[in-house]
Parts: structure tokens; sequence; C-alpha cells
């Protein structure tokens, strides 16, 4: 029986898959062309044709998975109470984790910093979503509304560090991970004091 031969959409397609797999399980550093192509069992020239390079291939993948997971965080963030939104983003976020491990490893421990897209650019824009959110609020309470950016660095950098060792441990349960940072973050907003200050300093 003659093998069907790919056409050109389900060869990008199969390297994307291929070259998401290898990124995530050895770097960008140690990833080859030459790896790529013998997983694909496709000669070099092949990949070249199709991405110029590994590291055409690897903005494609980064792409990928920075518009998928920021569509995720930005649906989350963008209803629902306050606690549900905090509740929502965090769960997307170590649904992301569990369900697209490879995609997540990629953007957290391999994207490089200052391109154009990376996991430190989707954390800005989840930042950028949190403050406008907590300014809202803060501004309904009486408090200072300028402070809203820090408080969301640090609600969103909660969520992220979480994610990255639940990456490694997946123990507890997503839905328990979740609720303790929920459980942190909102009891901790709700007793937000309009002057605080440093215990032991004066």
């Amino acid at each position: 029986m003659v093998r069907q031969r790919m056409t050109g959409r389900e060869r990008r397609e199969q390297l994307i898959a291929v070259g998401r797999a290898a990124f995530a399980e050895l770097g960008f550093d140690g990833t080859s062309v030459e790896e790529i192509a013998a997983r694909a069992t496709v000669s070099k020239p092949v990949v070249y044709e199709h991405f110029g390079g590994k590291e055409g291939l690897y903005a494609v993948i980064i792409d990928r998975e920075m518009l998928a997971l920021e569509k995720l965080v930005t649906d989350a963030l963008g209803e629902g109470s306050w606690r549900e939104r905090i509740e929502q983003a965090a769960l997307v976020l170590l649904t992301y984790v569990e369900e697209e491990t490879d995609g997540f490893l990629i953007l957290a421990r391999d994207s490089k910093p200052g391109t154009d897209r990376s996991y430190a650019t989707l954390l800005s824009t989840a930042v950028g979503q949190v403050s406008h959110i907590l300014a809202t609020a803060f501004h309904h309470r009486g408090l200072d509304e300028t402070l809203a950016n820090l408080y969301a660095q640090a609600l969103v950098g909660a969520v992220s560090m979480t994610a990255l060792w639940w990456l490694d441990e997946r123990e507890p349960s997503k839905e328990v991970v979740a609720a303790h940072i929920v459980n942190l973050c909102w009891n901790g907003l709700a007793g937000l004091e309009a002057q605080p200050k440093l215990k032991g300093h004066a």
C-alpha cells in the first residue's frame, strides 16, 4: 500500500507538534534541526523549507502558546465578582499547566525575556488587567488607586510562582491549590489597611 504524502499544511502542523515536544523536553539550546527532523522522520531541508530553521519554528510555537494562554487568562478576568475573577484566573492557569504541560514549559522556562512575546509579556498583560480591576475596587473603598498596580504585581506574581511550583509537584489538586491561592489573596484584599506600616519600623 502506497503511503499518502502529507500536504504542506499537514507537514507544517506535524513539525510544530514535534518541535513543541522537543523544545519542552530539551529546551531551546538543546534542540537542533537534526533532532526535529529525526523525530519527524524528514530531512533537515524540510524543516528549513517550512520555518527557516529552529528559531522560526520556535517563534511560531511561542506565538501559538501565548495566544492560547492569553485568551484563557483574559476571558477568566473578564466577568464575575472580584473574588470570582481571581478564582477563575488561578484555575485556568493551573489547568493550562495540567493539560498543556509542554506549552507551559516552553513559555515559563525557556522563552527569552526581551522578545516580542514571552511569558513575562503575558504576565505584564495580566497585571494591567488586574490593576484596572483593583483600581475600581480601591476607588469604591476609599483606598489609594495609584497603588493598584503594586497590588496587581503581587497578586499575579503569587499565582504565577505557585503555578511554576505546581508544574513539578502536581499535589494537591489544582482545585485545592486555586482555593488556597484565593484564600490568601481574597482575605488579604478584604482586610487591606489604608496606610499599612511595617511593625518593626517607626
